[in-house]
């Protein structure tokens, strides 16, 4: 048995989540929803990023504590994927204890093994409000593609830049120019990893094309040290005297969180988190879950972390989605053109929601989201093609059946085109191809429409009774299978499916459901959406424009 870890980018506490942010954590349910379906021991974990300067001054706004508001957020999150069907293991957050003692272990064990060091620098401050400002509430101009950016990061061509470098700074809280002051701080060595992270680099295997050529850029440009310390108030204490007054730094915290999680998680369940992180443990894979632009967190400064700190299992799977865009338009929280997720949930089915997340996401390009496509593909293949395979098959059985699956024998046609669906996509899951994998399955699904219209049990029931129940024999097989292939995808509607079927937990193998079984009581599964739908989704997004 593999240990399979699966982590789950952590989105940051300030906002509610919208849809760009909801499809590029979704791949990490899809995987481990598969691997415990094949038996595998899955540990997946993700929290919300609670700490940073953006919390702290929302909070001082609203008169509340910082764990106060960014806990607001943490608990709609945890709801949001709750809904969604998003099976952690663990869902937790970084302002816990346990969090600051992983993360402050780590900070020890790097500087204890010379991959931290002090050094004084200028540091930018903002003389207005009279703090030392944190390096995302600096903005100015990439010296590289010439686009605003942050201090920390272009969002444009993804660099990893220090305020220092930005041209025609302002600060962000104000709109002043800032200056600059030294102070202390503690870096992290990360060009003395430059030759081993371009060796693990160069022998990575299934890291999608944008990790692989982010991370190629900047080890051809060079590895730079960057501070692991800031003069914030809200983060994790640096654990060492005469630096009180300085948190550790939110990048190299943040990211700590997938070893921490791993941690609680065995403190909680009795469970060890070794075999899933320590070398030598046993069979383990890894995979990191999240959007573009976390790329180099994963891909370097995550493995230095733990290469610096010795004996912990470096990423083996990076998938990192594109960009999803809205009607064709870049998301903008601060106009608020945005599809907010507990406004989608609260009309919206999470299968739907889902499934369209997967079919049409940004995998390997960017991609967009439409409320025409939405609901389309929610009419025209969830509804269309899968509801309707079920729906008038369980139906048939019921209406001529007396609700019992007829006699029948499922022909080794079936079943071996069945054994190849299952390899195929299981292959395809694990290779972070998961639009292919749910392609090839709804595939199937219209060759099990056109044999349901081929056979045509209505004119069969007629004619020959025992010819109708073979072919609607066969047709329940089909379903069921279908409800262990798709419920890495769609689960609740597998759920219900297997509910019908009284089916027990999906195993990824050959599903056959005995003849004279009784079906339980149908209910549908899936709803049409009207088309008028598309113009009032469309006028509430445009009303909201702000």
């Amino acid at each position: 048995m593999k240990h399979i870890f699966i982590g789950g980018a952590w989105p940051y506490a300030n906002g509610s989540l919208h849809l760009g942010r909801l499809a590029s954590l979704l791949p990490g349910d899809v995987l481990a929803r598969y691997f415990r379906s094949k038996g595998e021991k899955v540990l997946y974990v993700s929290g919300s990023d609670c700490h940073g300067t953006p919390v702290a001054v929302q909070a001082g706004q609203e008169g509340i504590e910082p764990g106060e508001f960014a806990g607001r957020y943490h608990e709609e999150f945890a709801a949001c994927f709750e809904k969604m069907g998003f099976s952690y293991d663990l869902y937790t957050r970084t302002d816990r204890p346990a969090h600051h003692a992983t993360a402050q272990e780590l900070f020890l064990r790097l500087l204890e093994r010379g991959y931290l060091y002090p050094k004084t620098v200028l540091q930018t401050y903002c003389e207005t409000d009279r703090r030392f400002l944190p390096d995302r509430y600096v903005e100015g101009i990439c010296p590289v593609c010439g686009k605003r950016a942050r201090g920390d990061q272009c969002d444009d061509c993804q660099t990893l830049l220090e305020p220092s470098e930005l041209k025609e700074r302002i600060c962000k809280l104000c709109g002043n120019a800032p200056v600059e002051r030294p102070t202390e701080h503690y870096y992290l060595a990360l060009s003395r990893f430059q030759e081993e992270l371009s060796r693990y680099a160069g022998q990575a295997e299934g890291w999608r094309d944008n990790a692989g050529k982010i991370t190629k850029r900047y080890l051809e440009e060079g590895l730079q040290d960057r501070a692991a310390t800031r003069d914030l108030a809200w983060g994790v204490d640096v654990p060492l005297p005469g630096f009180e007054d300085k948190k550790i730094y939110v990048w190299i915290e943040a990211v700590s969180g997938y070893l921490s999680a791993s941690k609680q998680w065995a403190a909680q369940s009795g469970e060890r988190w070794e075999p899933f992180w320590v070398e030598g443990e046993g069979e383990m894979t890894s995979y990191y879950v999240h959007g573009k632009d976390n790329v180099p967190f994963h891909t370097l400064i995550w493995p230095a972390i733990l290469l610096g700190a010795g004996g912990l299992h470096l990423p083996d799977r990076i998938l990192s989605c594109e960009h999803l865009t809205l009607e064709g338009r870049k998301f903008s929280t601060s106009r608020n053109w945005a599809v907010w997720v507990p406004d989608l949930l609260a009309r919206y089915e999470p299968d739907s929601i889902r499934y369209f997340l997967i079919a049409n996401g940004p995998e390997h390009r960017d991609a967009d989201f439409s409320w025409r496509e939405f609901i389309h593909s929610h009419n025209g293949e969830l509804l269309g093609a899968f509801g309707n395979f079920v729906q008038r098959t369980l139906a048939f059985v019921h209406k001529s059946f007396d609700g019992s699956i007829p006699e029948g024998e499922l022909p080794a046609r079936w079943k071996t085109s069945l054994e190849e669906l299952y390899r195929s996509t299981g292959n395809l899951i694990e290779a972070g191809r998961l639009k292919e994998a749910l392609e090839g399955v709804f595939a199937f699904v219209r060759k099990a429409n056109k044999y349901f219209d081929e056979q045509k049990p209505w004119l069969q029931i007629k004619d020959n009774r025992e010819a109708c129940g073979v072919t609607l024999h066969n047709c329940v097989q089909i379903i069921a299978n279908l409800s262990s292939l798709l419920m890495p995808f769609i689960p609740f509607s597998c759920r219900r499916i297997q509910e019908f079927l009284s089916l027990p937990e999906p195993e990824w193998q050959i599903v056959l459901v005995p003849a004279g079984r009784k079906l339980t009581a149908l209910a549908l599964l899936f709803e049409r959406i009207e088309s008028s739908r598309i113009a009032e989704e469309t006028e509430r997004l445009l009303a909201k424009l702000t």
